[in-house]
């Protein structure tokens, strides 16, 4: 055997993915609103690219699809919009693919100025802002009207230490010794602060919050001390116990138990604090008189258009080497947005269009007629990979007649049904459950009861099953809610 060097020639194949290409596959699991962060972002960088509203007509815009309405299934090319733009596919599936960044890296949102009024003035922009005050410069105003400037330094290290909840998260002593001062120093100006509106702040857990409030109004004896101390004992509705602790009677325990209730176990949280943000729909299906009409937000996705006036003007003029590459490189990356946001678009249509055809009893009947759907049927219903429908699906919400939902939602796993017919959705069981127990009345049901009752609806499902999907909506167990049903009844 020679050990000698020697050149080889071999052939191969490999699947390269451009940067391009990576980027558009990323573009799928955007939302709207993510999509128009990256449209912003590409529209600074790029002169050769021009956004206009949604409301503009463009001649790429993909136009909304039309699903049949009627009793036999519809065919897959009746259900998907005609003339796809032929192309660079995103339908890859690259098994060792990983990308560092998420789609939320991309989630900035594009400001646009407010329209102007009739008058012709400029929007008040200060009427915009949030004049909500903050838990921090409420607490900060009273500090400052109260302690000395040595000793509104320790408060405002310890207002810092504050959550929006109105809970100290940090140690006294860890405080005293990064200032550099006595702890007891910073004990007393803490229990300055807990006198302090609103009632109940700087407390260090939720059985010291509630014993300021109690104290605030004059309730706070042995017995609710004692009551405090066994939080965990009340929780779970162990009153018998509670009332050998406290040494109470019936009618006492039932009286604490109502003073506690009417104590905020979150003071903090009536004050500032960012609103959830509501849920933008990325497609929205009506129902009109030829089937089903399935069309993207326009107003949350601006239209990009290649400025080829621009670019002749530009390469018309006196350019070197340097700035011809420079303008070829822009226009390249002009025309990829375009092209791969009008094949986002048309794929995203594809998938939706293909989930309301499998779910259309769902649009029809309501959430009990959910059929078990998996993101396979889908992808070959329409002939893309799993992956690119699971990108699809992701981030992206669905408005319609019923409310919103997130295009997962329309996957579910099967149920056998008791009869031997047809399968059914996991969320279709769910809501069986939600149901039984919330109409349950006095007699608590068990989980073997709930298994019962649903046999007899058709649902052929286990014990364990119906306790995990209890468990998933944040249903206790019947010793739970008999507990619950307990309390509320002192």
């Amino acid at each position: 055997m020679s050990l000698a060097p020697r050149l080889d020639l071999r052939q191969s194949q490999s699947l390269v993915m451009t940067p391009q290409l990576q980027q558009a596959i990323k573009l799928l699991a955007l939302s709207n609103l993510e999509i128009e962060g990256v449209i912003a972002e590409e529209l600074e960088r790029n002169p050769l690219l021009d956004a206009t509203s949604g409301s503009e007509d463009t001649p790429e815009a993909p136009a909304p699809a039309e699903t049949p309405t009627r009793d036999e299934p519809a065919g897959a090319d009746e259900l998907v919009m005609a003339g796809e733009a032929a192309g660079e596919s995103l339908d890859v599936d690259i098994a060792a693919e990983r990308f560092d960044d998420s789609p939320s890296d991309h989630a900035g949102l594009s400001s646009s100025a407010a329209p102007t009024s009739g008058s012709g003035e400029a929007p008040d922009l200060d009427s915009f802002a949030d004049t909500s005050e903050s838990l921090a410069d409420v607490l900060l105003a009273q500090a400052g009207a109260t302690f000395d400037e040595a000793e509104f330094f320790i408060a405002r290290a310890l207002i810092d230490q504050i959550d929006e909840a109105g809970y100290l998260r940090a140690a006294v002593d860890d405080i005293a010794a990064r200032l550099g001062v006595q702890t007891d120093r910073v004990a007393a100006v803490l229990a300055a602060i807990q006198r302090f509106e609103p009632t109940g702040v700087g407390a260090r857990d939720l059985a010291e919050c509630l014993a300021i409030q109690a104290r605030e109004a004059d309730r706070y004896d042995p017995c609710m001390a004692r009551l405090l101390d066994h939080l965990d004992l009340l929780a779970r509705g162990d009153i018998t116990r509670l009332k050998r602790l406290c040494q109470v009677d019936d009618e006492d325990m039932a009286d604490m138990i109502r003073e506690l209730r009417a104590y905020d176990p979150k003071p903090g949280c009536r004050y500032g604090g960012d609103p959830p943000a509501p849920v933008i729909p990325d497609l929205s299906v009506t129902r009109t008189a030829r089937g089903w009409a399935i069309e993207l937000n326009a107003a949350t996705l601006p239209r990009v258009l290649v400025n080829k006036g621009y670019y002749h003007e530009l390469a018309g003029g006196a350019q070197d080497k340097a700035g011809k590459v420079w303008l070829a490189e822009k226009l390249a990356s002009a025309n990829w947005l375009v092209k791969a946001l009008d094949q986002r678009q048309r794929t995203i249509i594809r998938v939706a269009t293909e989930i309301v055809r499998q779910q259309e009893a769902f649009f029809l009947r309501g959430v009990a007629h959910l059929r078990p759907l998996t993101l396979r049927q889908v992808a070959d219903a329409i002939d893309l990979h799993e992956s690119t429908v699971s990108r699809v699906t992701s981030n992206k919400y669905l408005t319609c007649a019923r409310g919103v939902f997130e295009l997962k939602y329309f996957f579910t796993s099967a149920i056998a049904a008791a009869d031997g017919g047809d399968a059914v959705s996991a969320e279709a069981v769910k809501s069986a459950i939600r149901a039984l127990i919330a109409g349950e009345g006095a007699t608590i049901l068990s989980d073997d009861t709930l298994v019962e009752q649903l046999n007899a609806k058709g649902f052929d499902i286990a014990r364990r099953t119906v306790a995990k999907y209890r468990e998933a909506m944040g249903i206790g167990s019947s010793v739970q809610r008999r507990r619950a049903r307990t309390l509320q009844g002192v």
